[in-house]
């Protein structure tokens, strides 16, 4: 138990230090990441360019901690809408019960019939190709979040189905209170572990689907950077021989969602 509650404090230690590199990206770099050093491109590292430059002669370790900022903060956003889209549906489901019960699991079963990134990857092409890279951002993780409820729905609909006949929620009945305000004010504080389980689950899920996205060119569009997008240069083998440190930024990727699966709290630290 004291080494998992150790190895979460660094974890959480090293998301806290790769978040603030991307709050405050623009002290730590004095370049911008749309900027182009075009008299040095594919330059290797050096102590002006910490990883040295990509093919346009962008700083990369700018681009990097710009791209953190991104990743980093959009997917905990698309993770909070999907999280609440679940628990609201997923509460109602297991509280209401009867057909609308049925209609909730029905969509839910269909939509996690269909592979996410194929999803988005149809959602991304009815948008043009030539959208503004805050766009391309919006678009992106607002998908995410709108798609990415189902499977977190049925762990909240059995959580609350549990919940359906309980004391508490009889005597509610009993005295006269309103679905709604049994659904607010009973069943969702009882769910607040489920809820916090799921939202923390879909980060990391949501950083790696962008990062797919970004990498085939239908997610955060350039210049804007992304860990995806960093990416895209990745299967240019003799590039990458020829500058390893543009695999630093799967190292961060990597490393980030690895530390979201030991942060995860316990249930002595979430009930």
């Amino acid at each position: 138990m004291k080494v998992r509650r150790a190895l979460r404090f660094l974890c959480r230690g090293a998301l806290l230090a790769t978040l603030a590199l991307g709050l405050f990206a623009g002290s730590f770099t004095p370049y911008s990441y749309a900027h182009q050093f075009r008299g040095i491109p594919n330059a290797a590292p050096s102590a002006a360019h910490w990883l040295g430059t990509d093919a346009l002669g962008r700083d990369l370790f700018t681009r990097l901690v710009y791209g953190t900022r991104v990743s980093l903060l959009l997917a905990p956003a698309a993770a909070l809408i999907a999280s609440i889209i679940a628990a609201i549906l997923g509460a109602i489901a297991g509280l209401r019960g009867g057909w609308l019960e049925k209609i909730i699991l029905a969509c839910a079963d269909l939509s996690m019939s269909l592979p996410l990134l194929f999803v988005l990857i149809a959602l991304r092409s009815v948008l043009p190709l030539d959208v503004s890279p805050v766009l391309s951002v919006i678009a992106t993780f607002l998908a995410l979040g709108l798609i990415g409820w189902p499977a977190s729905v049925r762990v909240v609909w059995a959580a609350s189905r549990d919940l359906r006949d309980s004391d508490h929620l009889l005597l509610a009945q009993a005295l006269g209170y309103r679905r709604s305000q049994i659904l607010f004010h009973q069943v969702l504080p009882c769910l607040r572990p489920v809820f916090l389980a799921q939202f923390w689950i879909s980060i990391p899920l949501f950083i790696l689907t962008e990062a797919t996205l970004s990498m085939l060119g239908l997610g955060v569009m350039e210049p804007l950077p992304s860990w995806g997008n960093l990416l895209r240069g990745s299967e240019d083998f003799s590039a990458m021989a020829a500058n390893p440190w543009r695999l630093v930024p799967l190292l961060v990727l990597v490393h980030t969602v690895i530390c979201f699966q030991f942060i995860f709290p316990g249930s002595e630290e979430i009930a």
